[in-house]
């Protein structure tokens, strides 16, 4: 079914979809249970896409607060799931405001020095696994949704090799010291680093140079987490490249993972935007 499932997987054994954000969830929803999976959908309420959630019967889903830990923990347990599959991302904002924590995410948070993504995401792993679940390979299900690596596109622009392996080893670095996994550059000078805010506004902010030969950057941590927090790269994110001058996207074969990726691959080519995997 997947290269990314443990060998010793049992596809009779109920997982359970823990759903953010976007596209991505409700694909690999239709991806696994097309494989027979018997799957479960546990969503972050207010993130997950109505039509991700309905996807399931009543029975087989549960919607609830993204900061109430503990009663998504129940609630998985009472599913009967041994793996846990994450998708999709929580705006940014709600680790700020309206999290409202319960007590055992407020335990979580406390007991954390650093509190980020990896950190954060980490301890939610070993929650699951104290209650009973084995925290799955977010590609899962995917493969064929992966960069791969070299052109996947006509290239549509000369762009040094100098310059895009520039890009590369920015990006790399910004992606070990924790900063964000992905940058704009232009003929070796960066142009913007993605931070907290996210992949789009990053790349709104390199389109407001209005200049020309931009590579946007895609790519993992040193030691990336594949159970949660896989780097993706959908539509939207196309159409603010192509909105914003940007014509080529360069990004980490084998992990990061194109939503849709036909479709992308399709409007690539309307827009003329070069697609390169590394």
């Amino acid at each position: 079914m997947s290269q990314f499932l443990p060998p010793d997987f049992d596809k009779s054994a109920p997982v359970v979809l823990i759903a953010g954000r976007g596209e991505y969830p409700k694909l690999v929803a239709e991806k696994a249970l097309a494989a027979g999976v018997n799957l479960r959908l546990m969503a972050f309420e207010g993130e997950a896409a109505q039509e991700t959630i309905d996807l399931f019967p009543e029975n087989h889903r549960v919607v609830i607060n993204v900061g109430k830990i503990g009663a998504w923990l129940k609630a998985i347990k009472a599913f009967g799931c041994r793996y846990a599959i994450a998708a999709g991302q929580v705006k940014p904002g709600k680790l700020f405001k309206d999290l409202k924590p319960d007590i055992k995410a407020a335990t979580l948070l406390v007991k954390l020095k650093r509190k980020n993504a990896h950190t954060i995401f980490g301890a939610i792993a070993d929650e699951l696994l104290a209650n009973g679940q084995v925290a799955l390979d977010a590609r899962c299900f995917l493969d064929d949704q992966l960069a791969t690596p070299g052109y996947m596109t006509k290239a549509y622009e000369k762009i040094e090799d100098t310059y895009i392996q520039h890009g590369i080893e920015i990006a790399q670095e910004m992606a070990r010291l924790d900063v964000g996994q992905g940058v704009v550059v232009r003929k070796g000078t960066v142009l913007a680093v993605e931070a907290f805010e996210g992949t789009d506004p990053m790349l709104k902010r390199a389109g407001s140079f209005k200049t020309e030969q931009l590579v946007f950057v895609k790519t993992i941590k040193p030691e990336q987490d594949y159970r949660f927090d896989v780097p993706v790269f959908g539509l939207r994110t196309l159409e603010v490249m192509a909105e914003h001058n940007i014509g080529t996207a360069v990004l980490k074969a084998g992990s990061v993972i194109m939503v849709q990726k036909e479709q992308i691959l399709a409007e690539a080519k309307r827009h003329k935007i070069q697609l390169i995997g590394f």
